[in-house]
């Protein structure tokens, strides 16, 4: 007897709410209807989906089998779909999602390429690197662009493509930094401006100042570079960034940076999924970065 997909979908439905009730609501059916539903999957399939615990349900092994093959299921009828909404358009859409964090100067020229072309657009999204992944993975996004390579496992079989790496600096104004002074003492005498804790660049600047036996004073720690150039500007501190991210401010000379570098790179990719119909923008602009 061939798999009932209807049942597929509701219980799919469920265990991503993890709620009978408010599923049955979503979907206007009665709770009643939808259990029996489910129940009939169980028996075509030989095995409970579900552990219910009072009112909470909670996946059983096999039911966390089954939700991952029926994420990959849906997941494909979503991308047939929006494939085939993009058939006969003359302008095409490009989905990237990039880290919040993430220097917007780096993001403008990387797309720069294809920013210019009057036959596509462009739909650029901010996120935490969780919600970008997600994006991915429902298809709602084409591409991501991050700081660090993604896991990956045959469920989630991302591919993160080396696009560039920086130099990291550290900046300051010329009042509070002499460009021809040791690393060590500018980070020993003078108050820091850093990434936060998650960030691979924050990590890499600890073990610098391990190494070098420093304990800095850490005036402020951000997960925005737009905000690390402007303390850096009102002259908060020095602040630990790649120069791309404050290059009018060096060009200006209202920023200085320091000769010797802390010898910290970001390095940036650019994460696809692999997918049956790829969006054919993704491999134009990999190659054009």
């Amino acid at each position: 007897m061939p798999l009932n997909y209807h049942h597929l979908r509701y219980f799919w439905a469920v265990a991503h709410d993890g709620n009978l009730t408010r599923t049955a609501q979503r979907l206007n059916l009665s709770q009643s209807a939808l259990s029996v539903q489910i129940k009939q999957l169980e028996g075509r399939l030989g095995h409970a989906l579900f552990d219910r615990r009072g009112r909470q349900l909670h996946l059983t092994e096999a039911g966390r089998i089954t939700l991952d093959h029926a994420d990959a299921i849906f997941s494909t009828g979503q991308e047939l779909l929006a494939t085939l909404e993009e058939t006969g358009r003359t302008r095409q859409a490009l989905r990237v999602g990039a880290l919040a964090t993430l220097s917007r100067n780096f993001q403008i020229g990387f797309l720069r390429p294809i920013l210019a072309r009057p036959d596509v657009e462009v739909i650029l999204r901010s996120a935490s690197p969780a919600e970008l992944l997600e994006g991915l993975s429902t298809l709602s996004l084409d591409l991501v662009l991050l700081n660090r390579e993604p896991p990956s496992d045959s469920l989630t079989p991302y591919v993160a493509h080396r696009v560039a790496e920086q130099a990291i600096g550290l900046v300051g104004t010329p009042d509070r930094l002499d460009p021809a002074r040791p690393l060590a003492d500018l980070l020993r005498d003078q108050p820091v401006i850093l990434p936060t804790p998650e960030n691979s660049v924050r990590a890499a600047f600890d073990a610098l100042a391990n190494r070098l036996g420093i304990r800095p004073q850490i005036v402020a720690e951000v997960d925005d570079m737009a905000m690390m150039r402007l303390l850096a500007r009102e002259d908060i501190g020095l602040a630990l960034v790649p120069p791309i991210v404050v290059q009018d401010e060096l060009a200006s000379g209202r920023l200085v940076e320091a000769q010797e570098h802390p010898r910290i790179t970001e390095t940036f990719f650019a994460v696809t999924l692999e997918r049956r119909f790829p969006n054919p923008l993704v491999q134009e602009v990999l190659a054009a970065g």
